[in-house]
């Protein structure tokens, strides 16, 4: 039973105020045809829409089965339409994107029914009616009859218990109106129907019941129902059950919409893409852009690592020394007196004051740990550690004489410190930290001794342990001849990107015959025109050349007296030496790619990291450093103590030494003495001992066979009564054992944990810079003395290129967020327009139970649509710009390296970037929608 108490409506607009109804109370029984007649305004479709829970009433309640509905909220109405209520329209109001049978079941989708029952109960609602051959059929080709009989359909096919009719045969002629109510009385047989209507004729002759009304209020009743038949009980507060639309239905609605407006459709979608295309074209080039530069930055990091030596100097403390000289003289101008400039001095001072010495152990553990900061910030190549290992190598020459990588020929006169043959032997392919590395000997005055040979050099291992040559060095190298090195004997030569390598390198290497190389540094040091023969060097030839490589500690002998002995200078022993030592072998010869932009191996020999593992491993066994380990107070090469007490120590240590001498060793540094080396010029004490020795000399010492013993004779006579400060200074010049430490590294003893070199790669500048703030923390927590100082060379080059790379990529976001703007308010103006013109549809929905929230879905689903095709389409468009755009580029540039790509994640992000907009800018249209009255809307045409 329906029940009407009271009810009254009243319409605002301005000031002025209609009464639509005006406590109207009727009730209804639960199976009669009740027609509503009256003139127009008197408030019938008013009526009908509350009952139909599509307008509200102002005052009264309407009371369905015992439950009120005075406070129902919004979802309660919705709910309420669809499980209680079937509308049918004289207009029919039926959705033309969608077939009669989805327009039919598409009450049983905002209720939740499965697809497959809410078909089959569509079709059964349309064969009750009359038309189950016309189910695929869309309304516009339909006549008016069956239009309203699918109308009639729908609302039946959610079995309410009340059916609603608002003039069904008002657009109908005669006989059509005959058969629709005819079907209405029929469906009045086991349900409420309540019909408005303007024709009383066919409300007398199908309806059960007439109701009267005029200006809002009750004139008549046919057949009211009895006070006693009406329930005294008070009506109670209940819901109708729950009304759901999946977003299925929701994409299901606007896609048939959108496919029935095909053009428009794919012009809104155009239109839409226009935004993505410039979007995406943008980020096409600035993909190509960054990948170029991302490529350029990898082989610059490479070719230029943040590299710590073991000695560095500040050159940010020189520099600021420099500055404030600078100052310094501004500030005490005066241009009446001679000022003395001080400036060199201070700049000496600075220099040799800025010199370090880094603790790289602990760095090194720093380093090691995986959870330290830097590491985010390192390249592929990862960091390399360097370890200064000592050895020689030697070979026989093509006419069998052993010749040193050091300097030739053994015993010779061919590597006199001239500078003609300085320039000579120069190895022009040094890398940087070799660069550093003869800074620092300059700056310092200290040298290697047993240093490798300058044209060795270990070839980059990979990031890994086990890969024995880098990527980069494979990726920027090719093999002209032979392989790679897999194993600590072999050997490649390096070669420079034209094919050549330094005749001296080849002369060191015993490819050339060494007798050349005499006579070619002969003439140098004389001053002649020196013609080189270079004809070109077969490989095979240059492959078959056997080498040995003897490791610094066994340079050493231990003689007679327990004492070690360098052997290093001495061609006989050495030779044997060269026997017994690791066989090399030349597996291949490389040189750089054409276009290579990394070359990170030095023109002349590369070996493996396993080399360098063998001569770390070597050192510790060998017998020199195992004797030395064994008393670290005084030296294996003479006995004597690292650290002489006083000078009286050290004078004694001197007659110790000298005694301990052979003959011709003797005479030599006799001879030493009488010279007045630059060494002891200008010191008083051994300006002494020089003339004491030239006095014991000048006595009529024979020349021939026996002169070394007779200068040896009368230096021994002169030691024997020597002062004391002539012996400390003969100790300090030629006596001195250096230190414990010093012995070590001179027999080539090193520690993995100590490496004499770190090299960070990175793949970025702004990772290179990263690194350098993470070497900063690293010293705003470590101790003064293990603070690590370098300079990065690169970074002060490249830093205005960061700087122009950043603001390129400014522009180019700011580009992209005008096309983002752009693209955002055209999509909210065209989902508004769609909101205009669907408005009718957003009354059918809500008057079948549909709520705001299924409203705004559908239409958030039509924007998400044509994001999703607009997003599509600008992709699809942008990826055949792209080539055009592409050939465009190669024109002007002048370079094919720079080239447009869409990356497909970007492509992907672009989709859902469009989706994502086109669902933002359609929030304020859909929310309007949701808004709109369902009444209302249903009279918009």
């Amino acid at each position: 039973m329906l029940q009407i108490e009271h009810i009254s409506k009243q319409y605002k607009t301005g000031d002025f105020v209609q009464q639509a109804l005006n406590d109207v109370s009727v009730n209804l029984r639960d199976n009669e045809f009740v027609a509503i007649l009256g003139p127009s305004g008197s408030g019938k479709t008013t009526l009908l829409n509350i009952i139909g829970g599509l307008d509200r009433y102002d005052q009264g309640d309407l009371i369905i089965n015992g439950t009120s509905t005075k406070k129902y909220k919004d979802r309660d109405w919705d709910s309420y339409r669809n499980h209680t209520v079937g509308f049918v329209f004289q207009s029919y109001n039926l959705i033309p994107h969608q077939s009669i049978l989805s327009n039919v079941e598409l009450a049983l989708t905002i209720s939740g029914v499965h697809r497959q029952e809410r078909r089959e109960r569509a079709r059964q609602a349309l064969e009750q009616v009359g038309l189950g051959q016309h189910v695929n059929k869309r309304p516009n080709q339909l006549s008016g009859g069956q239009m309203q009989r699918v109308a009639i359909a729908r609302a039946l096919v959610n079995n309410p218990r009340i059916l609603l009719a608002d003039e069904p045969t008002g657009a109908l002629d005669s006989e059509t109106s005959i058969q629709i109510m005819n079907l209405l009385k029929e469906v009045a047989q086991d349900r409420l129907v309540v019909m408005v209507t303007h024709n009383p004729e066919l409300a007398h002759q199908y309806a059960t019941r007439i109701v009267e009304l005029h200006d809002g209020s009750v004139i008549s009743d046919s057949d009211p129902l009895p006070d006693d038949q009406v329930p005294i009980r008070r009506a109670r507060h209940r819901t109708f059950g729950k009304a759901s639309m999946g977003l299925l239905t929701s994409l299901s609605l606007s896609f048939n919409n959108l496919r029935t407006k095909k053009a428009r459709t794919a012009l809104t979608s155009f239109a839409g893409s226009i935004g993505i295309i410039g979007i995406a074209l943008i980020l096409s080039v600035s993909t190509g852009v960054n990948r170029y530069i991302d490529r350029i930055q990898r082989e610059t990091m490479t070719s230029y690592p943040i590299t710590i030596q073991e000695q560095s100097f500040d050159l940010n403390k020189i520099v600021d020394s420099a500055q404030e000289t600078q100052k310094e003289a501004k500030a005490h101008k005066d241009l009446k007196a001679i000022q003395p400039d001080d400036s060199s001095v201070k700049g000496a001072s600075s220099l040799t004051s800025s010199i370090t010495q880094n603790n790289l152990t602990d760095f090194k553990k720093y380093l090691d740990n995986p959870k330290s900061e830097i590491h985010q910030y390192v390249g592929s190549v990862g960091i390399q550690y360097s370890y200064a290992t000592k050895f020689s190598v030697f070979g026989h020459d093509p006419d069998g004489k052993l010749v040193s990588a050091d300097k030739v020929t053994m015993g010779g006169q061919d590597d006199a410190s001239s500078t003609a043959s300085q320039m000579a032997t120069a190895n022009t392919d040094s890398d940087m930290g070799d660069i550093q590395s003869m800074q620092m000997s300059y700056l310092t005055g200290k040298t290697e001794k047993n240093k490798a040979p300058e044209i060795f050099g270990e070839i980059m291992p990979g990031a890994d342990a086990k890969t024995t040559i880098s990527k980069v060095v494979t990726d920027n190298y090719q093999v002209v001849n032979g392989t790679w090195p897999k194993a600590k004997d072999q050997v490649v030569l390096v070669l420079d990107k034209n094919n050549q390598m330094p005749v001296t390198s080849l002369y060191k290497l015993g490819i050339l015959p060494s007798s050349q190389y005499t006579d070619m540094m002969n003439k140098l040091n004389s001053g002649q025109e020196v013609k080189v023969d270079t004809k070109p060097i077969e490989y095979t030839k240059a492959m078959d050349r056997k080498l040995s490589l003897v490791p610094a500690a066994d340079q050493y002998a231990k003689g007679t007296d327990g004492h070690y002995h360098y052997i290093g200078d001495n061609t006989d022993q050495m030779t044997k030496a060269a026997d017994q030592g690791l066989q090399l072998h030349i597996v291949g010869i490389v040189r750089p790619n054409q276009g290579a932009k990394a070359t990170p191996l030095k023109v002349g020999v590369g070996y493996t990291r396993q080399l360098t593992d063998y001569l770390i491993d070597q050192a510790k066994t060998s017998p020199i450093v195992t004797d030395q380990e064994a008393d670290q107070g005084h030296s294996v090469l003479n006995g004597m103590a690292f650290a002489p007490a006083d000078d009286a120590a050290k004078a004694n240590d001197a007659k110790a030494y000298i005694a301990s001498l052979g003959v011709s060793q003797k005479a030599s540094m006799a001879q030493e003495i009488m010279k007045g080396s630059a060494a002891m010029a200008g010191q008083e004490a051994q300006g002494r001992a020089g003339a004491a020795a030239r006095a014991q000399g000048s006595a009529g010492i024979p020349t021939g066979a026996s002169a070394e013993q007779q200068t040896a004779q009368a230096f021994d006579q002169y030691i024997a009564t020597a002062p004391q400060d002539a012996l400390v200074a003969i100790y300090n010049q030629y006596v001195s054992t250096g230190t414990y430490a010093d012995n070590l590294s001179d027999f080539g003893l090193i520690s993995r944990d100590a490496p004499s070199r770190i090299s960070i790669y990175t793949d970025s500048f702004e990772n290179k810079n990263s690194v350098g703030d993470s070497i900063k923390h690293y010293n705003d927590k470590a101790a003064e003395k293990n603070r690590i100082v370098y300079t990065d060379y690169v970074g002060l080059m490249m830093n205005s290129v960061t700087t122009i790379i950043n603001v390129i990529t400014y522009v180019l976001i700011a580009f992209v967020g005008v096309s983002l703007v752009v693209s955002s308010i055209m999509i909210g103006i065209i989902t508004y327009i769609s909101v205009l013109e669907r408005t009718k549809e957003i009354g059918i929905l809500r008057a079948m139970g549909a709520s705001k929230r299924n409203v705004s879905n559908v239409f958030n689903a039509e924007t998400g649509l044509i994001g999703l095709l607009a997003g599509l389409l600008g992709v699809g468009i942008t990826l055949l710009l792209i080539i055009p755009a592409n050939s465009i580029m190669h024109h002007f540039m002048g370079t094919t390296e720079v080239n447009a790509a869409l990356p497909a994640s970007g492509g992907i992000a672009l989709v859902i970037l469009s989706v994502v907009l086109t669902l933002i800018g359609g929030l304020i249209p859909s929310r309007k929608a949701a808004k709109q009255d369902p009444a209302t809307a249903l009279r918009t045409e």
